[in-house]
């Protein structure tokens, strides 16, 4: 009898849960969003048992963040270096831009009060900073390693560092080096390892989706959807704002870009860091007399973070699917993704 007729088969039934959330839209990101969500919600002390469970779901953001960082960069091709730097400062200047304009139109036309009770600064703040992590956890599925490697400098945004240049308020401007240089570190430690082992690349390839989910739990158990009720409507109408300038962005970018890179991760920085809901506050103290808005500002920061996270996946997949359709970008014969759209 042969080896292979003496083992027993394996008669448990596959559900194949992973490769059909690969298969829904943005699937690796919101549906672990939508249950940590719910849970930091309705049973918040689950994540808060101690050992593992909180330092894994709670608190490892950025420990997941950085072992994705290091999954990423194992994928760049030592060949294009230059793409993902050349992405990263487009999206960055693009949002900041945006941003600063919307802002300074509203504070001209409406005053330092701004409309429906959302203040200019706020909007810059909103606009001018993304989600990193979910960009990065986007791009494992719309995009690929030159799109995650630009979140070295997409990372500028993180923070109320352009909302301050923005504002004029320089003396608390300084350039987040650290910062900057922590986003690199694992990305340059994959991008060596990466290109000096197939074998490490390979496997970093099959453990992507895996980081993917576990890093998205992370990010939503930290928000709760009682803040929405905090901020009100004008906390609502902040994040639609945001989330809405993903079109502008996805199609600005993509004019910036060799066609054959074109693809939907410039709708992907349509979104609001959680992180500048820490903003209101710098400038409060860059300028006292801001103090009043904080609370208010805070609040609406947090939910247009909130609004956005669960948005902006659906509109960077709706611009996906669309590119597919219509066979743009990376969709097109000349583009990575193509063999994608024959095995569709």
């Amino acid at each position: 009898m042969s080896e292979e007729n003496k083992q027993p088969q394996d008669t448990r039934k596959d559900l194949d849960i992973l490769n059909k959330m690969k298969n829904l839209p943005g699937g690796l990101v919101i549906i672990p969003l939508v249950i940590a969500v719910v849970l930091a919600t309705f049973v918040p002390q689950v994540f808060q048992i101690g050992g593992y469970v909180t330092a894994l779901f709670y608190e490892g953001n950025a420990c997941m963040m950085g072992f994705f960082l290091i999954v990423c960069g194992s994928m760049i091709d030592i060949k294009q270096v230059g793409m993902p730097l050349y992405k990263g400062v487009i999206m960055t200047g693009t949002k900041f831009l945006l941003g600063v304009i919307v802002g300074l139109i509203v504070g001209k036309i409406c005053g330092p009060e701004g409309f429906l009770g959302i203040a200019p600064f706020v909007l810059i703040a909103a606009i001018t900073n993304s989600n990193g992590s979910l960009y990065i956890s986007l791009s494992s599925q719309f995009g690929n390693a030159t799109d995650t490697g630009a979140i070295s400098i997409l990372s500028l945004n993180d923070g109320p560092f352009f909302t301050l240049i923005a504002l004029g308020a320089t003396g608390l401007a300084n350039i987040p080096i650290k910062s900057l240089i922590a986003v690199l570190v694992p990305l340059l430690i994959g991008f060596f390892w990466g290109n000096l082992d197939k074998g490490f690349r390979d496997a970093c390839k099959t453990a992507q989706p895996i980081v993917t989910f576990f890093m998205t739990i992370s990010i939503g158990a930290k928000t709760d959807v009682k803040t929405i009720l905090t901020a009100g409507a004008s906390g609502i109408v902040l994040g639609l704002i945001s989330a809405a300038t993903a079109v502008i962005f996805f199609f600005v970018i993509n004019l910036l870009l060799p066609k054959k890179e074109r693809n939907a991760m410039g709708a992907a920085i349509g979104t609001t860091a959680l992180n500048s809901a820490m903003t209101p506050a710098a400038v409060a103290e860059a300028d006292p007399s801001m103090e009043g808005m904080v609370s208010m500002a805070t609040a609406q920061c947090a939910t247009a973070s909130i609004i956005t996270l669960f948005l902006c996946p659906f509109i960077t997949a709706a611009f996906d699917k669309w590119m597919q359709k219509k066979q743009k970008g990376i969709y097109s014969p000349e583009g990575w993704a193509y063999d994608k759209v024959k095995a569709n």
